[in-house]
């Protein structure tokens, strides 16, 4: 997991919102301040902490080394299915804490692509990097 996230440099956060409160916006603005490229993907809400939003994967035209799921999981499978179809793979799906698709898992399996479900990105990257910068 350290070397994924070490080699990570663009987050693709589907679910994005940036409601005060909600772990999705914590979560985001986190890794903003860490460091990364974050991609906020949501259908409906525009200028995600104050970014360019996008409504599906599909619409992001820069290579996405990660994509961090904040749906609950019967999405999931839909979203595995959406990053197959991406020209440039990602090396990790994640799946936020409470979140688990055995399905999106099967989908993904053999792919080159790392599943994570269920552990929390920003909780396993200050374990692993004490909060700072990559």
């Amino acid at each position: 997991m350290r070397a994924h996230l070490a080699a990570t440099r663009t987050i693709a956060v589907i679910g994005a919102k940036d409601k005060p409160g909600q772990p999705v916006d914590a979560v985001g603005r986190y890794l903003i301040e860490a460091g990364y490229e974050v991609l906020p993907v949501h259908p409906v809400r525009k200028g995600v902490w104050g970014l360019e939003t996008y409504s599906s994967l599909a619409d992001i035209t820069v290579a996405i080394d990660l994509v961090d799921v904040f749906r609950a999981p019967e999405h999931c499978p839909g979203h595995a299915a959406e990053v197959l179809a991406l020209p440039h793979k990602p090396r990790l799906f994640w799946m936020q804490l409470g979140i688990r698709s055995p399905e999106a898992g099967r989908l993904l399996a053999g792919q080159g692509i790392a599943v994570v479900e269920d552990l929390c990105l920003m909780v396993e990257h200050r374990r692993l990097f004490g909060g700072g910068i990559r």
